[in-house]
């Protein structure tokens, strides 16, 4: 099964055997490091399995320590953070796991106006951190948090963990956010926030001056900028997590997908259902909800899937489901 198109074209690896034990199949992140070793954060009781980049299995750490995983990053020294939205704080790892520091105050949340689960209902952007969502790491080795769920915010923090600045409020103008979920910084200090609930990716310089945004997006989750120059983007569609202003899925309602993007945000290839006779979300090469994207020094794309991620019972139709034993992650190598 191929994926893409043209030089953007892709081969979708036979499915790894996670072994995701756990009433939660979800994988929140996928992440890898110098040494090719895959690290997948799952919602499972073994919450970072590690591969090798052909799916054998290598190890796993983490266990006890979080409340909801929802975002890995690999630094380049091969330490690791995660993200726990379930308990308001960014923890780093060493490459073998062993925890260095923790931002936030374990289940503490800052105050924004969030009631119920509802973005729309956060008035004023705040501090760290109330449900973050993903964590990037710079070129200056500072650490960008997009804080996410309950808040509207970027949080830029030194490399020891000491907080510089935070910028954004609510709302849908440039520098504001509806859930700004994913966060990545390129190689040229370019910081990238995933603007989810306003269909938008936007740009900013290290200290958070607006540079532009990117439309065309069908709520994004995650990006991942390579060393040449391309966008990678996990989008989410409309199906999974939606929300309370958001109509009721049908069969004909915009798919989850990847988009392979220039540094302008032209889009020059999607994977996805969109063009395919089998718009199945566990058919192989198509999405139920992509949610985490990482893309190797190879070229290889790995996406992980929140695949339980359905909305309120009066906003689903029965489109928004999928059997546990679809896919949640997916590896697609470059041809």
């Amino acid at each position: 099964m191929r994926a893409g198109s043209g030089a953007h074209s892709y081969e979708v690896a036979e499915p790894w055997l996670l072994g995701i034990t756990g009433p939660s199949p979800d994988v929140a992140g996928v992440a890898v490091n110098s040494k090719d070793e895959v690290h997948v954060l799952t919602r499972s009781p073994h919450p970072v399995l590690v591969f090798d980049r052909d799916g054998r299995f290598l190890r796993s750490w983490g266990d006890g320590l979080f409340a909801t995983t929802h975002g890995i990053h690999i630094g380049p020294d091969d330490c690791v953070y995660i993200v726990d939205a379930g308990d308001n704080t960014v923890r780093k790892f060493s490459p073998t796991g062993e925890l260095l520091f923790q931002l936030g105050v374990t289940n503490q949340s800052s105050e924004t106006g969030y009631r119920n689960g509802d973005f729309r209902t956060i008035a004023f952007g705040g501090p760290p951190f109330n449900s973050p969502t993903n964590v990037a790491v710079a070129p200056t080795n500072e650490i960008y948090i997009s804080d996410g769920y309950g808040n509207c915010r970027v949080h830029r923090f030194s490399e020891r963990g000491e907080l510089i600045e935070s910028w954004g409020e609510p709302g849908r103008g440039a520098g504001e956010f509806r859930t700004p979920h994913g966060i990545f910084v390129d190689a040229t200090g370019v910081v990238y926030v995933t603007d989810r609930e306003n269909d938008r990716i936007q740009r900013f310089t290290l200290a958070g001056e607006f540079i532009d945004e990117w439309g065309d997006s069908r709520r994004p989750d995650d990006v991942f900028v390579t060393a040449d120059g391309l966008a990678f983007v996990a989008e989410m569609g409309y199906t999974a997590g939606i929300v309370g202003d958001m109509p009721r899925p049908t069969a004909a309602t915009p798919a989850s997908r990847v988009t392979v993007r220039d540094l302008t945000g032209r889009i020059l290839a999607a994977f996805g259902a969109d063009d395919r006779e089998d718009r199945s979300p566990c058919a192989p090469g198509n999405f139920f909800a992509a949610h985490g994207i990482w893309v190797d020094r190879h070229g290889s794309v790995y996406v992980g899937e929140v695949i339980s991620a359905v909305g309120p019972k009066d906003s689903n139709d029965g489109t928004g489901w999928v059997p546990p034993t679809c896919h949640a992650m997916q590896v697609f190598h470059r041809i």
